[in-house]
């Protein structure tokens, strides 16, 4: 498939002089252990240097359970973990207070994983990590932990503070999504679409293209909400009414934007190559399709955030946690993908 429109080169982030990154634990009944694992064992194919804050002995102990020849090596924090990256997998040790059983999350280690994302944040922003990658939680787990928040993606903009305008991009190799509504039911989605939010969204993206892609001019489809884009009023007048205005303000902002456009087309291999990011009204109009193309590569990318923050584009998988089968093409990316942006913004701060 080809890579979205006008994607720029990507950054030398191995000769950056940036320090690790910061890797969360994610839910410890999960996949995220063991494709911790294996993003190290891939670090001579373009890993970026990293250090996960994760319970050191279940993490060693997983790695021999597995067959996997990954020394864990406890850090204390950024330089320390650069500097032994190469020999073992850094591991600011946080202990879990239940023990782990693959496929089985205990709510008891709900407060340890809330943590492990705080932790990452704050040694992000002191400068000491170049940007925060998380690893797969189970929201269920967490709300029993008396999480507060419904994901990830609200819990950051939590801890960025007053002025953050969180939107989540899932990133491809063929394609680049941007749900104007998240994690909601479709019922609420329609309801709650505004023109306002698809400005918002659509300027937060426009602005993370240049910045963080290196795309001087980019291009946005705006998709409709209905079927055909509302054939005209025919399938429904949101088109007209919500989306539409959307795009005329975006137009005057001086933001490149095309649509209402049919979402059953827009991400043909043709259509793609017209734009940068395809700005999408619900959950699952812009996630199929990702997930369709590139779910072995796709990057869930969290714009507005005054730190760089990235995660796979899958969740904890518990049906084959434990068994060795899990793929960490996604981490790898995310890894990957986060330091380049690091690198880009480090190069051009502003």
């Amino acid at each position: 498939m080809p890579a979205p429109a006008s994607a720029p080169a990507v950054a030398d982030a191995s000769c950056s002089g940036l320090p690790p990154l910061a890797l969360t634990m994610g839910e410890p009944a999960g996949i995220g252990g063991e494709i911790t694992l294996k993003a190290w064992l891939a670090r001579d194919r373009g890993v970026p240097p990293f250090f996960v804050i994760d319970d050191a002995l279940r993490l060693q102990r997983l790695a021999d359970e597995l067959h996997l020849a990954v020394p864990v090596r406890r850090v204390a924090g950024g330089e320390a973990a650069a500097a032994c990256f190469g020999e073992a997998l850094p591991v600011l040790d946080q202990p879990l207070p239940v023990a782990v059983h693959p496929g089985h999350p205990d709510a008891g280690n709900g407060s340890a994983v809330a943590a492990a994302i705080r932790t990452a944040v704050a040694r992000t922003v002191a400068g000491e990590a170049a940007a925060v990658v998380t690893n797969p939680i189970h929201k269920k787990t967490l709300y029993g932990a008396g999480f507060a928040f419904p994901g990830h993606t609200e819990f950051l903009a939590a801890l960025a503070g007053e002025g953050a305008r969180p939107v989540m991009m899932l990133a491809g190799p063929s394609l680049r999504v941007v749900p104007v509504t998240i994690h909601v039911s479709l019922r609420d989605a329609i309801a709650t679409l505004s023109a306002d939010a698809i400005v918002a969204a659509a300027s937060i993206t426009a602005a993370a293209l240049r910045r963080d892609f290196g795309i001087a001019r980019p291009r946005l489809a705006i998709a409709g909400l209905n079927p055909h884009a509302g054939e005209d009023g025919e399938m429904g007048g949101e088109e007209a009414s919500i989306v539409a205005p959307a795009i005329e303000r975006l137009r005057a902002a001086g933001i490149e934007a095309a649509g209402p456009l049919p979402p059953d087309a827009m991400f043909s291999p043709r259509a793609r190559q017209g734009y940068d990011a395809a700005i999408c009204m619900y959950h699952d109009q812009a996630l199929i399709p990702l997930k369709a193309l590139d779910f072995e590569a796709g990057v869930n990318v969290t714009l507005g955030l005054p730190f760089v923050r990235t995660s796979p584009d899958h969740g904890t998988a518990f049906d084959i946690a434990g068994t060795g089968r899990a793929s960490a093409g996604s981490l790898i990316a995310a890894l990957r993908l986060a330091a380049d942006i690091a690198a880009r913004r480090a190069a051009s701060p502003r």
